[in-house]
């Protein structure tokens, strides 16, 4: 006769265990959401402002082409964090219009398709990436730590030139770009961040960032550097107009250039879920990353509708992620409702938008270099003894640079090419994910022994359980151990390496 025996409560589900579905008041919430909206700002509105310049349109069509990308890329954010089905890969995963898609935009437009036939390459693109997404999912196994490694550092290193040209003044064009005084507002909040992340408690650490480019955009206030008097002008609240620039046109060649397009913001997304995973903590399976690949896709076809453009995670995202150890998508989805108004309330984006850019230089230093310290700390990880995985890292970091150093090395190649290698983030991530199907997954031909001068020497090794059983004192002589006393210590052979 079986005796009842008192219930023990069911272990929480492995999704409420998870850090990135961490629940936040909030007031926190919305803080950390804002923050978000900072590191951002100036990457989501740089293609509406290029692109509307191309086009010849005008300043009050421009600023409605930025508060378009504003609200979409808001409700963009929130599906890829809260996730409905098959929609969303539910990370704290920040969206906005993808800078890739900006050579292309611009070649359709110069080409004499004008605005309307960007929105119509746009829309049909998306559809078609929304149809390969489940299976371009599937690439996942082709990125083990050795290549996830490597696109997370091209990642941040790719990223630091943007983080230079706000520190200069964000604008070659305007006058004063590259003054001193400008990369002295950017030193003054590093070294802000800094204080505040050594000096203050856990919820100032945190906010460093945030609280950093408050204090140093007052400063500029008082030095003159930071102009908030057109704040007052234009319209309080304005919803984005559908279809305000006339319906689209679908031309097959911008529709064919824009596919390429797609495939490259398929990449980095993927790369970007595996770096907010990485950082995270988070499992990432192939189902997760057709689901965030499905939204980023939803959400480009249907941007063109609101006046926006191609929809992508945001990679300096991911630093900022790292930076404060805030993990909870909930967070990023605050920011995405921060989006929503900014962009249905152009006083507030104009509030934002007076923040001098070398401020957010200052920032963009600390974020995007720690985006690049993940990969590195991804690398760590990786096996190098006996095989070609540092030929790998090698070949593929320096391959990802390339366009990085010199922005004209593809300059005579042909428009599609490069809008695929012309992003250093794609160009890293299609040689190594090549090079480690070279070379791992195909080891028919690669050498038994020394591969290559490339590869790493091997590295010594003693197993944790000898450490334990060593005194102090004890030494190794001819091939024995021996204790302080010079007594031999026996080795016993029969257990093994690891003592069973």
């Amino acid at each position: 006769m079986s005796r009842k025996t008192a219930s023990t409560p069911p272990a929480p589900s492995p999704e409420v265990q998870s850090p990135e579905n961490e629940k936040l008041p909030i007031a926190t919430a919305f803080a950390y959401g804002f923050q978000h909206v900072l590191t951002m700002y100036g990457g989501i509105i740089a293609p509406p402002l290029i692109v509307g310049a191309a086009a010849g349109l005008k300043a009050q069509d421009i600023a409605l082409l930025i508060t378009s990308c504003l609200f979409i890329g808001g409700l963009a954010t929130m599906l890829q964090t809260l996730g409905i089905k098959f929609f969303g890969s539910r990370l704290p995963l920040v969206q906005g219009v993808s800078f890739a898609s900006v050579a292309t935009m611009l070649a359709i437009v110069s080409g004499g398709g004008g605005i309307q036939a960007v929105f119509g390459a746009v829309i049909v693109a998306s559809l078609i990436g929304l149809v390969i997404a489940p299976f371009f999912a599937q690439i996942v196994h082709f990125f083990p730590p050795v290549v996830t490694g490597v696109v997370i550092t091209t990642i941040g290193l790719s990223l630091v030139p943007v983080a230079a040209n706000w520190a200069l003044g964000g604008n070659a064009k305007a006058p004063g770009y590259g003054d001193p005084s400008n990369i002295g507002l950017t030193a003054l909040t590093l070294v802000i961040i800094m204080a505040l992340s050594k000096l203050g408690s856990g919820m100032v650490s945190r906010l460093s960032i945030l609280l950093a480019i408050v204090i140093t955009t007052v400063i500029a206030v008082f030095l003159g550097k930071a102009d908030f008097s057109q704040v007052g002008n234009g319209p309080i609240v304005a919803f984005p107009e559908p279809f305000h620039f006339g319906l689209p046109t679908f031309q097959p060649a911008a529709i064919i250039s824009m596919v390429i397009v797609i495939l490259v913001i398929l990449t980095e997304t993927t790369a970007d879920i595996l770096a907010v995973g990485e950082v995270a903590g988070a499992k990432i399976d192939s189902k997760r990353i057709a689901n965030g690949l499905r939204a980023d896709m939803l959400s480009s076809a249907v941007s063109p509708v609101f006046n926006s453009f191609t929809q992508s995670a945001f990679a300096q995202n991911v630093g900022l992620v790292a930076v404060t150890g805030i993990k909870s998508r909930f967070a990023v989805a605050a920011g995405g409702v921060v989006l929503v108004l900014l962009g249905l309330l152009p006083v507030l984006g104009r509030v934002v938008a007076a923040v001098p850019m070398p401020v957010l230089g200052g920032a963009g230093i600390v974020l995007f270099g720690t985006v690049a310290a993940s990969g590195i700390r991804t690398l760590a990880k990786v096996d190098y003894k006996g095989n070609m995985n540092l030929i790998i890292v090698a070949t593929s970091i320096a391959f990802g640079l390339i366009p990085v150093v010199n922005g004209s090395f593809y300059s005579k190649f042909p428009t599609w090419f490069q809008v695929i290698f012309d992003s250093g983030i794609s160009s890293a991530a299609l040689m190594a994910v090549l090079l480690n199907v070279l070379f791992n997954v195909f080891k028919r031909g690669n050498p038994k022994e020394n591969p290559s001068v490339f590869a790493a020497a091997p590295t010594r090794m003693i197993p944790v359980v000898v450490l334990d059983a060593l005194e102090e004192g004890d030494r190794c002589e001819n091939g024995k151990i021996l204790d302080r006393d010079g007594q031999e210590v026996p080795v016993d052979t029969a257990s093994g390496a690891h003592g069973h």
